[in-house]
């Protein structure tokens, strides 16, 4: 599905990825992990397009990602930022319709189908009563669901999602990852996010990519990356994973001054 090919990312000259090997299958969900400032937000925007890399490059398809043109990119790849701003008085299904523009080709209106996609993606994540409200009147949460809706509603068979449950109370949380994991396991899409819950992360994901910030990574599967002797490694803290029946816990120990 998407893949690197010794990809290095820098922020000034600080390292924080070097020499990334890594494929991406269809139908995995993948969490990518690290401490603050590690280069997770900054590894998502080289894999959406949005960032050149500094060295090697990413490939879509088996096909570099420079190589796409924007609007057959639109309909591969659907990326959620971590943050947004909305400048104008826009509803929050005109919000979501606007994803839709990728399929229209030289055309700036929306059909029936593209209705339906839109409230169905809504529907999904519990706004669609918010449908005629302004996106500017949303709280945090709100926001964040009409987002991902619109995402949904792009209906891209590769979702790149940096901090999906940001601004979500719990029980969102939990649905909205759920729903992810879902159209990976059902429908055969690809999903790689990044998230702090690593909980959370083990619960929804098949795979993890662990960034440590100074060029260093792991990637594999979850049973394999997600230790508590590793994850202490990567995220400078120390983790300890309990068993709760078929779940595994993550908890942060508390360090002796």
């Amino acid at each position: 599905m998407i893949g690197t090919d010794k990809l290095s990312l820098k922020a000034g000259q600080r390292q924080l990825v070097l020499d990334l090997d890594w494929q991406v299958r269809q139908g995995e969900c993948w969490s990518i992990i690290g401490r603050n400032g590690a280069g997770k937000s900054t590894l998502m925007r080289a894999l959406a397009g949005l960032r050149a890399p500094d060295a090697g490059h990413v490939s879509l398809g088996g096909r570099k990602l420079a190589e796409w043109p924007l609007d057959e990119l639109a309909r591969q790849r659907a990326f959620l930022a971590q943050s947004r701003s909305d400048a104008f008085s826009y509803s929050v299904i005109e919000t979501v319709l606007s994803a839709r523009h990728p399929y229209h080709d030289n055309r700036y209106w929306e059909d029936s189908d593209d209705h339906a996609m839109a409230i169905k993606s809504l529907e999904a994540m519990e706004v669609a009563n918010l449908a005629t409200r302004d996106v500017r009147t949303l709280s945090g949460g709100e926001r964040q669901r009409v987002a991902i809706a619109a995402m949904l509603a792009q209906d891209t068979p590769l979702l790149l999602l940096d901090e999906p449950a940001n601004a979500l109370d719990l029980a969102h949380q939990v649905s909205v990852m759920n729903i992810l994991a879902r159209l990976c396991r059902e429908q055969g899409k690809t999903a790689i996010m990044i998230g702090h819950d690593l909980t959370l992360a083990h619960s929804v994901s098949t795979h993890a990519l662990l960034l440590k910030g100074d060029g260093q990574w792991l990637a594999g599967a979850k049973a394999d990356v997600m230790r508590a002797d590793i994850l202490s490694d990567y995220l400078g803290h120390p983790i300890e994973v309990i068993q709760h029946g078929t779940r595994s816990i993550f908890i942060p120990n508390e360090e002796t001054p």
